[in-house]
Parts: structure tokens; sequence; C-alpha cells
């Protein structure tokens, strides 16, 4: 039987591809970053994941749309399995597959017994490693020990702009355990705009006034919810937690699962109607975590929600500024001429991550070759970044191949005359998403869309604009085929 290796190999990365496309990077990389293909023949596509809490996570969550995507890219895909890959297997049959024989003189009870055994004892490795020294179930004390904190996430290395003042002074009033004026709090931003820098700056400060401080990330909150499952201590699990002064919880939209959020939800009211500080921190305000309970992001909604924008130039400078002072703590001699800060403050643009990232490589090439910072060897060093930092051009005949693909057309079809609804809506969408993504004007849209009159694609980007408006799932549609594009 011959296994689709090469062909199963192409359809996995486009499988890939779409998927990060529609979960965004950050959910991608946490529950897909892993996962392998092993073959994919007779229908069936068989892939592995390193922990039986990934795979049960992914079959829960993710099937079906893991079937969708497949099928899009080979019709006689019917069955998608999931592996736990590892050095060391029971010797047992294990008893998720009942149609293969047992070996003899091997007792189903036993293996049923083996398997939770080790299911239990991968959920405590996996708190371990993301908790600081927990050595098995979830005890009370275990808890307590929450997620690391890095040394150098302080209220002191935290640069204030115009973009994170309101978040700042939100959570200094925090730390400083006054009293509790909004709850929770919640911050929200994109990657590397200094939420959980702020975040860890306050667990940091609470604690060394003597305050019961518990930092998590969502991740870590599930991990040691399902770790107490399966140790049977779910219930002093619960208590413990609301024991704390203050809870942070970091990267909340990695929050999955009914029944771990049901749990957050009931020790989020207990907290908060214990006058307890709750501070919670996203990537995106509470309204538009979609996989989240109502119930939730209600409660999330109801207190302070600030978010942190992108740093603007001064911003963007002074961070710089800081980090070079940081540095010569390290190598006096370190010095970057004004001139190649103007430049990285300028061109790396998108975050403080990767202004640090910029200037942690000026650093090495500077020590590394005993060389001094120009303009020159920064434009040099920095080029990669400074390509990056500039959005991606979407062309045309981008947005007609993913609007054709993803609704099933032909691209004859959008540049037909044909006006059927399965045809118009797509070909609308389509000239939306010209108009918005790129610089093209109304003339040239209707000329590449079958030489259409400029009137027909401003009819087009209103109907689309008025109905996305109205209707959630278009609009929703409408922010899938824009990452798409973005990809």
């Amino acid at each position: 039987m011959q296994v689709q290796e090469a062909g199963g190999s192409e359809q996995w990365k486009r499988v890939k591809k779409h998927l990060r496309a529609q979960l965004g990077d950050d959910v991608f990389t946490s529950w897909f970053a892993r996962v392998d293909l092993e073959e994919h023949q007779d229908g069936t596509v068989r892939l592995s994941v390193p922990t039986r809490f990934l795979k049960q996570w992914i079959q829960n969550n993710y099937n079906d749309q893991l079937m969708g995507l497949w099928q899009r890219e080979c019709d006689n895909v019917h069955r998608i399995e999931l592996t736990v890959r590892g050095a060391i297997r029971p010797r047992q049959v294990p008893v998720s597959q009942p149609s293969l024989a047992l070996p003899s003189g091997s007792k189903p009870a036993a293996a049923d017994t083996l398997a939770e055994a080790s299911q239990v004892t991968r959920a405590q490795a996996a708190t371990a490693a993301l908790g600081r020294g927990d050595t098995g179930g979830d005890t009370p004390r275990d808890v307590l020990q929450g997620a690391s904190l890095d040394p150098k996430y302080t209220f002191d290395t935290f640069v204030e702009g115009e973009s994170n003042n309101l978040a700042l002074a939100a959570a200094r009033q925090v730390a400083s355990g006054g009293p509790v004026t909004f709850n929770p709090l919640y911050l929200h931003a994109a990657v590397g705009l200094g939420k959980t820098h702020l975040m860890q700056a306050v667990a940091a400060k609470a604690r060394a006034g003597g305050r019961k401080v518990l930092y998590l990330t969502a991740e870590h909150f599930m991990y040691k919810f399902v770790a107490a499952l399966k140790s049977q201590s779910a219930l002093a699990f619960k208590d413990t937690l609301r024991t704390i002064d203050l809870l942070l919880i970091d990267d909340m939209q990695f929050l999955h699962g009914k029944q771990v959020q049901q749990e957050f939800c009931h020790t989020l009211n207990a907290l908060i109607d214990g006058a307890r500080q709750v501070i919670v921190a996203a990537d995106r305000a509470p309204s538009e975590l979609d996989t989240l309970d109502d119930r939730v992001r209600s409660r999330l909604s109801g207190g302070l929600v600030v978010g942190i924008q992108e740093p603007d130039f001064v911003l963007r400078r002074s961070i710089l500024v800081s980090r070079v002072a940081a540095a010569r703590k390290s190598y006096p001699q370190f010095e970057v001429p004004e001139g190649v800060l103007d430049y990285v403050a300028r061109h790396v643009a998108s975050s403080g991550r990767d202004l640090e990232g910029a200037l942690n490589r000026l650093i090495a090439h500077n020590q590394l070759t005993n060389q001094p910072i120009t303009q020159e060897m920064a434009e040099l060093t920095l080029r990669d970044l400074v390509r990056s930092s500039e959005p991606r051009r979407v062309k045309i005949e981008d947005i007609q191949r993913v609007v054709s693909k993803h609704y099933n057309v032909t691209k004859a079809d959008l540049l037909s005359a044909r006006r059927t609804r399965t045809i118009v809506r797509p070909r609308q969408i389509a000239m939306y998403l010209a108009k918005v993504m790129t610089p093209r004007s109304l003339p040239e849209i209707g000329r590449r869309f079958g030489n259409r009159d400029h009137t027909t694609v401003l009819h087009a980007v209103r109907k689309i604009e008025e109905l996305a408006r109205g209707d959630y799932a278009l609009a929703q549609e409408l922010e899938l085929l824009k990452r798409m594009l973005d990809a």
C-alpha cells in the first residue's frame, strides 16, 4: 500500500497555511506548531502530536475545521486520526483502538489503568515545565507558585509614552495595593507592545509587598486545571485559587474548552465578589474573543478595559535610549550614534520587542567584530527587520485567487457577466477587498474585473460595507479573507 508522502506533504503545508490564516499566529503556534503529518492514504490522514492533552484538545476543538480544510485539498479524505508520539509507549494496546486484539494475557483493566496513569504523568510534567519547580500533582503550594516572572519586567524598565500611559497608570494603582476601584483590569494589545511587561511588573511589586499573588498564562491555567482533575485534587485547586489577593491571567485568547472556561468564570466571580483584584491580558478586546463563553466576555468587559496602541516615533526612540543605557552596564564601550537611533526608531515600527531584537543585533555585531556601529552597518544588519516591517503588497490577482477558492467559483466566473447570486456576492466581495487592500483606483479595479465601469465597483464596495455592518458572520468572513491575503 503506497503512502502518499510527497502529495500529502504539500497538502499538509497548504492546510497549515489556511489554519494559520484562520486562527492567527498565536493560536496556530500554540496548538498546531508541533503537529506532524505521518501519512495520508486511502482517504485517511494520520497526524501525530507530542502529548495526549494536545491530541484531545485538537479533537475536541478543531477536528471539524481540520477535516474541512483537508477535504478542500483532497476530496477523498473522510477520516483524520491523531496519535501521540513518544519514545516510551505502554506494551498494552491502547483502549482507544478496540478493533485491534489485545496481546495474549493482557487485561483491559490494566491497560486502562496504565493509560490513565500515563495521562496524569504527562499532565503533571507539563505543569512542572510551565511552573517553577512543581514536582507532581497540583497541591495548594504548587498552584500558588504560578508561572515564572522575568526579573527584567519591572516598572523601572517600562518606558512610558502616549500610547501606553493609561495602562501604566492603572497597573501602578493595582500594584500599590490600594482600594479595588476597577475590577477586573483588562489590558489588550498586539504582540510585543508591553502588556506582559506590565502584568509581570504588577505581580513582582505586589508580591514584594507581601500580597498573595498568582500569575498564570491562560495555557498554564488550563494545564494546571487538567492536572488537578487527573490527580483528583480539583476541589483543592479551586479553593486555593480563591484565597489569593491578586490573580493575573496573561494571553487570555488561548483559554479554550467549556469546562475550563466555566471554572475560570467561577473563580473570577468569587475573587471579584470578595474584593480581590484580577488582571487579565489578551491580544484583543473582550468583545472580540469569539472563543470565550458569553458570560466570561461579559464579566471581563465589566471592569476597566484599556488598550495599548503601537508606539509612535517618540516612544520608540525613548525605548531604544533606555535599552542602550541598560546595555552599557554590561558593555561600557557600547555606543550608538544618534543618527542610527533615529534610523532604527523610524524603520522598526511594529513593536517594542522588535526594537529590542534590533538593538541586540547591533550589540552582537559590535562585540563580535569590534567594529563601531554606523548607519551603513545598521542598514545591513537590520535589513530583514526593516523589510518585514513594511506591509505586504496585496495584488488584485491574489484577491481573485483567494476569493475564487474560498467560494468555490472560478476566476472566469468573477470576470464574467453572470448575475447569479452565487457569483455576484463573491465578485462584490473581491471588488471590496481590492478597494480596501490595494492602492488601485475604482476604474482600474473595474477593468481588472471584466472591464466593468467604476460605478459598478463603487456600488459593490458600498453594498459590502453596508451588509458587513449588520451581518456579523459576513464581517468575520471578510476579516478571515484579509488574514489569508496577508499571510
